[in-house]
């Protein structure tokens, strides 16, 4: 499928806020959305985002609604999430893919939101954001000035390097690999297979990073993508942050064993150590680019996402 990139942004231009899983801290929101503000943008902020339905920020229709009336808005140039937890793929066959096509517009989040960029890339082909959102990370008062910096990168079209500057980075299989990057939140990566948006891996760079699993939980995952072939067809892994991902048992493998085991057997190039995840700093990448991914000088070079 064709790769589409959406259009930069500039100053004045206006962006959606959106909260198409689990309802934001309202506080942390509006911190999130000052800090877009003092970017030079603009705010509209979905119907959805005050509201909620027991885990989720509203019912399916409703943050379906938000989602496809950003899409269509001619105003608003991008649009970005407030939060994860859950919810996206309770309504991602419910989606109008021909909407998000027609009107292809930068789309940001991470966690529960690697649902939706693995839908809207496989699709519509449209390039999409894993970064830190508004409500979860942007809007708290001890965020990482480099997670802040992210979105600049919607400003400027440059490549995004990668390298030991901003984390320590551990050769786990040696070589150089490239293809489109793609991943997120291992656990919604899972979720999909199976379902008609199954992650294709073939040829790609594929990301992984998780929040509060257990590495049994990691390695039930991990052997269920080896097992589908998705681990063999990928060309190369980037392994970023697993937080809190301790063993609550007295006997367990180490998160490191698991991790390692899987991408051993694969056989592919693998670094780890990315911070990318629920992490601070949280570096953001753009999905669905070309990036080339070098073990002997532990560098990832990312085609920047937008026009």
């Amino acid at each position: 499928m064709k790769v589409v990139k959406p259009n930069r942004l500039q100053k004045g231009d206006t962006v959606g806020v959106i909260a198409p899983a689990s309802p934001p801290n309202l506080e942390n929101l509006e911190r999130g959305i000052e800090y877009l503000q003092g970017l030079g943008l603009k705010v509209k902020k979905g119907r959805s985002v005050n509201e909620t339905y027991g885990y989720l920020a509203g019912t399916d229709q409703e943050r379906l609604d938000d989602l496809h009336e950003m899409f269509l808005d001619k105003e608003v140039k991008a649009i970005i999430c407030a939060c994860g937890g859950y919810g996206t793929a309770r309504m991602a066959d419910m989606i109008d893919y021909e909407i998000v096509r027609k009107n292809p517009k930068i789309f940001w989040g991470y966690s529960d939101i690697t649902f939706l960029h693995t839908a809207f890339r496989q699709e519509t082909g449209l390039v999409t954001f894993h970064g830190p959102m508004l409500g979860s990370d942007i809007g708290k008062e001890d965020t990482h000035a480099l997670s802040r910096d992210g979105f600049l990168q919607l400003f400027d079209s440059e490549a995004l390097s990668y390298t030991e500057q901003l984390s320590p980075l551990e050769v786990v299989v040696a070589g150089t690999a490239s293809g489109p990057l793609i991943g997120g939140n291992l656990s919604l990566l899972v979720s999909t297979l199976g379902t008609k948006f199954e992650i294709d891996t073939k040829g790609k760079l594929l990301f992984i990073e998780d929040i509060n699993e257990e590495p049994r939980s990691v390695d039930r995952m991990l052997n269920q993508l080896y097992m589908a072939g998705k681990l063999d067809e990928a060309s190369g892994f980037l392994v970023g942050d697993f937080c809190d991902c301790t063993s609550k048992r007295e006997l367990s493998l180490t998160l490191d064993e698991v991790i390692n085991h899987y991408l051993e057997r694969a056989n592919k190039p693998a670094l780890k150590g990315f911070q990318i995840g629920h992490c601070n700093p949280h570096i953001s990448i753009p999905l669905g680019v070309n990036a080339t991914m070098n073990t002997m000088e532990k560098t990832l070079i990312v085609e920047s996402g937008i026009l």
